[in-house]
């Protein structure tokens, strides 16, 4: 079977999601506001920004968005296992719901 020449990188995000992908783009940018180094960065997640703002149901990415998107998700999902691992009850209580949601945010409209 052949591989397709072009992918599709609409997602339709309910409102939790858009939420979720809002906060976490923005706390990003807080980020990396800093740091020179990482404006094409920058603009990449203000583009995202934009786009979640949007008040249209499908969100169409260009496939560097979705690619900085996506290891920026991975990285965080990670961090957040680690912490949920090694850390009592009450910052395990906490950080559990979101590695949840992050993690199904991922697998439902980033997996491959």
């Amino acid at each position: 079977m052949a591989k397709p020449l072009f992918k599709n990188y609409s997602y339709q995000f309910d409102k939790n999601e858009k939420k979720i992908l809002l906060q976490f783009c923005k706390t990003i940018q807080k980020q990396m506001t800093a740091d020179e180094r990482f404006y094409a960065d920058l603009r990449t997640f203000n583009s995202i920004i934009d786009k979640i703002n949007d008040p249209v149901d499908e969100m169409k990415l260009t496939k560097d968005e979705k690619t900085k998107l996506v290891f920026r998700l991975k990285e965080n999902v990670d961090h957040m296992k680690k912490q949920v691992n090694k850390g009592f009850f009450l910052k395990r209580w906490l950080y559990k719901s979101a590695y949840n949601q992050y993690k199904n945010l991922l697998e439902t409209h980033f997996s491959n």
